[in-house]
C-alpha cells in the first residue's frame, strides 16, 4: 500500500513539472555569438558588402574584431581576420569547418559538387584528395612532369623575346604558359589549338575559347550569389549568374566529352595492340581505370571524373599566373628590388644557362619576393568558403551548425600585430626574423593555399611554377614601363573573383638581356 502511494505521488510529481514546463518554460542556454552588425530584415548584412568582399570584411571588422558574425540573408557567417582566428578555425577545429556550402557555383560549374573544390566533406571528398596527392601531386608525380614545365617555360621565354621592344600584357602570355603546362600535366596533351592559324581541330577547342572558361569559372566561383544566401529567391536569378553558370557547364563538359572520348580511344588502341604494360601517363588515364575498380570505396562516375579533372586546369592556371603577375607588378612599381633579384641571378646562376628549378632553393632573395607577393597580394583573399558540420565553440563564441566561415587571408597579410610596415612590399621581411614562415598552412600569418584539411593539394606544384617562372623572366629581360609610366602611377587595383586579379592587367616593355644564341637555343629546344 506504502509503494503504491509513492508510485501515486512521484507520477503526480511529473504529471506537474511536465505541466508547468509548459506554463513557464526552462531558461535555455543563450548562445554567446561573436560581435557584428545587426543584420537587416530579408538580407541580413549583405548591403554591408561592396564589390571587393575581402576590403569590405577588413573594414567591418577593425569595428567588430578579428572574429565576426554576420548575416547573409537566412545563413550565418563567420569571419575570421587574424592568424589566431584562423588557427582556431583551421587547425583547433579543423574537422568542424571542413565542408562547403552548397552554392549554385558547385552544383552548375563543378558537376553537382563533383570535384575537390566544392565537395562537401566525406568519403567522396577523401577518396579524391588521395587520388589528387598520389597521382598527380606527389613528389615523385611532380618530378616526372619536370620536362613539361621546362618546355613551356622555355616557349614562354621565347614568345616574348620575339616581342621584345613592343608593349606585353603579361598576364595573356603568364595565362597561356599557365594554361598549356597544367593541360599537358594532367590531359597528356594541350587539347587546343593555340591560334586561329591552328589546324589542330582534333586538340577540341582554341587556347582563347579554353582560357575564357577558365576566367569564367574563377568569377563565378567567386561571386555573391543572392540565391545562395536567400534561397527563396533563388529560382528569380535575379543577378543572371545562374543563366551564366549553366552556359559555362556546357561548355566545359563538350571539353571534358571530347578529352575522355579521346583516351578511352586511346587505351582502346593500346589494348588492342597488346601494350599492356604501359602505365597510365595522366591523371585522366589513372581515373579512367579506377572507375572500372570495383574495390573504390565510392564508384567514380563519369560526372565525377569531369569535376577532378576540370579542378587542376582550372586552378593551375589562374592562381600562378596571377601570383606571377603580382610579382611582377610590385617589381616594376620598385626598381631597386628587381635590381637586387637580378644581381642574386646573375651571381647565382651566371649569364650563360637558364635558371632552373634546382637552382631555386640558392635564391633566397627570389623566394622572398615570391612570399612577400602572397603576403599582399594572396590570390585566394577569402580561400575558398568553409562550413560548420557541427555547433561548436570557438575562442568562448558558440558557432552554429551550418554556419559559412570565410578566412580573409588579405586582412592577416595586412595585420599591423604580425608585420612591420604591413602596406610595405618589402621582400627583406622573408630574409630575417621571419625567414622560417612558409606556405604550408603551418604558419597562420601566411596563408596563400591555406590550411588544415581544405589546404590545396597543389601547392608544391604552384611553387615550383611561380618561383622558377619569374627567375627566369627576370634573367632573361630587362623590363620597363612603357610610354613613360613612372614606378609610382603602376595602379594595384583589385578586382574580385574567386582568385583576385589585378584590374587593369600590367603592361611592360621586354628587353633581351642575353645574346640572341641563348633564345635560339631555346627555340630549338621548344621545337
Amino acid at each position: 500500500m506504502e509503494l503504491a502511494s509513492w508510485s501515486v505521488l512521484a507520477l503526480a510529481a511529473i504529471v506537474a513539472v511536465t505541466l508547468l514546463r509548459q506554463v513557464i518554460p526552462v531558461p535555455r542556454h543563450k548562445p554567446k555569438q561573436p560581435p557584428g552588425p545587426k543584420p537587416w530584415p530579408i538580407i541580413g548584412n549583405l548591403n554591408l558588402v561592396g564589390s571587393i568582399p575581402h576590403q569590405s570584411f577588413n573594414l567591418l571588422s577593425e569595428k567588430y574584431g578579428p572574429i565576426m558574425q554576420l548575416k547573409f540573408g537566412s545563413c550565418p557567417v563567420v569571419v575570421a581576420s587574424s592568424p589566431e582566428m584562423a588557427e582556431e578555425f583551421l587547425k583547433t577545429h579543423g574537422r568542424a569547418f571542413a565542408s562547403r556550402p552548397a552554392h549554385a557555383a558547385g552544383k552548375y560549374t563543378a558537376y553537382n559538387f563533383s570535384d575537390l573544390t566544392w565537395a562537401p566533406y566525406g568519403p567522396h571528398w577523401r577518396q579524391a584528395r588521395r587520388i589528387y596527392l598520389n597521382e598527380l601531386f606527389s613528389p615523385k608525380r611532380l618530378d616526372s612532369y619536370q620536362y613539361i614545365r621546362v618546355e613551356e617555360q622555355r616557349a614562354l621565354v621565347s614568345r616574348l623575346r620575339g616581342l621584345s621592344g613592343t608593349t606585353v600584357v603579361m598576364r595573356e602570355h603568364l595565362t597561356r604558359f599557365t594554361l598549356t603546362s597544367t593541360s599537358r600535366m594532367t590531359l597528356g596533351d594541350k587539347y587546343f589549338s593555340e591560334s586561329s592559324t591552328d589546324e589542330g581541330g582534333h586538340r577540341g577547342v582554341k587556347l582563347a575559347e579554353l582560357q575564357g572558361m577558365v576566367d569564367e569559372w574563377f568569377v563565378l566561383g567567386g561571386v555573391f550569389n543572392i540565391g545562395d544566401w536567400i534561397p527563396w529567391l533563388s529560382f528569380l536569378d535575379l543577378q543572371g549568374y545562374v543563366k551564366r553558370m549553366k552556359a559555362l557547364y556546357r561548355k566545359l563538359d563538350r571539353f571534358h566529352d571530347h578529352v575522355i572520348d579521346d583516351h578511352k580511344e586511346k587505351a582502346t588502341r593500346r589494348a588492342a595492340a597488346g601494350d599492356k604494360d604501359s602505365m597510365p601517363k595522366d591523371l585522366v588515364d589513372v581515373l579512367l581505370d579506377l572507375a572500372d575498380d570495383p574495390a573504390l570505396e565510392i564508384k567514380l562516375t563519369t560526372d565525377c571524373i569531369k569535376g577532378l579533372i576540370q579542378d587542376p586546369i582550372a586552378g593551375g592556371t589562374d592562381t600562378s599566373a596571377v601570383t606571377v603577375e603580382w610579382a611582377i607588378s610590385e617589381l616594376m612599381k620598385h626598381p631597386f628590388i628587381r635590381e637586387k633579384a637580378v644581381e642574386e641571378l646573375d651571381r647565382v646562376v651566371g649569364r650563360g644557362r637558364w635558371v632552373e628549378e634546382e637552382d631555386i632553393p640558392q635564391l633566397p632573395y627570389l623566394n622572398a619576393i615570391v612570399k612577400e607577393t602572397m603576403r599582399l597580394h594572396p590570390v585566394a583573399t577569402l580561400l575558398a568558403p568553409h562550413l560548420s558540420i557541427e555547433d561548436c565553440s570557438v575562442a568562448g563564441y558558440d558557432i552554429a551548425k551550418g554556419t559559412t566561415l570565410f578566412v580573409n587571408v588579405w586582412s592577416i597579410g595586412r595585420d599591423p600585430r604580425c608585420w612591420d610596415e604591413p602596406l610595405l612590399f618589402r621582400p627583406e621581411r622573408f630574409l630575417g626574423e621571419k625567414n622560417q614562415i612558409d606556405v604550408k598552412g603551418h604558419h597562420f600569418e601566411l596563408l596563400p593555399f591555406g590550411s588544415g584539411q581544405r589546404m590545396c593539394p597543389a601547392y608544391r606544384l604552384g611553387m615550383k611554377m611561380i618561383k622558377s617562372t619569374l627567375a627566369n623572366l627576370l634573367h632573361g629581360f630587362d623590363c620597363r614601363l612603357p610610354g613613360g609610366v613612372k614606378p609610382e602611377e603602376v595602379d594595384m587595383e583589385e578586382e574580385y573573383g574567386l582568385t583576385t586579379h589585378r584590374k587593369i592587367p600590367i603592361a611592360v616593355v621586354m628587353e633581351p638581356r642575353f645574346p640572341d644564341h641563348m633564345y635560339e637555343l631555346l627555340v630549338s629546344t621548344c621545337n
